[in-house]
């Protein structure tokens, strides 16, 4: 079973410096029928203003992770990091027991377009952890790239709980196919372009949760590329 949800249906705000499209319930968009996906609580779409951002802020017991689609943040926590984020790169950020960061635009001239996401931990007061990893930007191009992942895996950062995270970068006309496990569940944001998923067309900011589906066929349609992020989860 496929259900779609459209970029326009998803709950909006706009400060000025920042503009906000939330996937689920977040802050003042409250929506009893759009809580969250499984484990998957937040997906926010930001863009950020020239030299403004969030000023330091605690979180606790959360999987944050932070995809950056064009422009520059930077990041400072309580653990020490003061690090700049970029495109193909995954930021994870578990909060554990308790953590303070700050995310700003890196640039005085440029606004920052990134996606923040956060998972709810499988196991609660953990210790708090950091991980910033840069790919080649042809590891996502044609295929899946794993970004996050419960067990270790080389050049992906590690989650407390039982999901993953995958990018894809797809060219005019080109298709993949992912296999999902029995009981598993899959989320496929669409970040931007337009493709067709099991007959479903999807634009970007539309996403689709997969229940009770074995396989996902993902096809590029348009004249550019496009590009998903691909949750599979417990």
């Amino acid at each position: 079973m496929l259900t779609i949800r459209k970029s326009n249906e998803r709950g909006h705000a706009n400060h000025g410096w920042l503009d906000s499209y939330h996937s689920f319930s977040f802050a003042n968009y409250y929506d009893p029928a759009h809580m969250g996906y499984r484990s998957l609580r937040v997906i926010n779409e930001d863009r950020i203003a020239a030299g403004r951002g969030f000023g330091s802020h605690p979180h606790r017991d959360m999987e944050i992770l932070t995809y950056v689609l064009s422009g520059k943040l930077a990041h400072k926590d309580s653990m020490g990091h003061v690090e700049v984020l970029g495109p193909n790169e995954i930021q994870r950020m578990s909060a554990g027991t308790g953590v303070v960061h700050s995310e700003f635009n890196g640039s005085e001239t440029e606004p920052v377009h990134l996606l923040q996401i956060w998972i709810e931990p499988q196991s609660n007061g953990t210790e708090p952890g950091y991980e910033q990893l840069k790919f080649d930007a042809s590891e996502k191009l044609d295929r899946f790239k794993l970004l996050a992942s419960s067990k270790p895996v080389a050049g992906a950062a590690t989650i407390n709980q039982d999901a993953s995270l995958s990018v894809a970068e797809l060219t005019p006309g080109k298709s993949l196919n992912y296999s999902l496990g029995s009981g598993r569940h899959a989320w496929l944001q669409v970040i931007r372009g337009e493709v067709v998923v099991n007959g479903k067309t999807l634009s970007a900011g539309d996403a689709v949760a997969a229940d009770k589906e074995t396989q996902l066929d993902i096809e590029a349609h348009g004249t550019t590329n496009s590009e998903v992020l691909l949750f599979d989860l417990a």
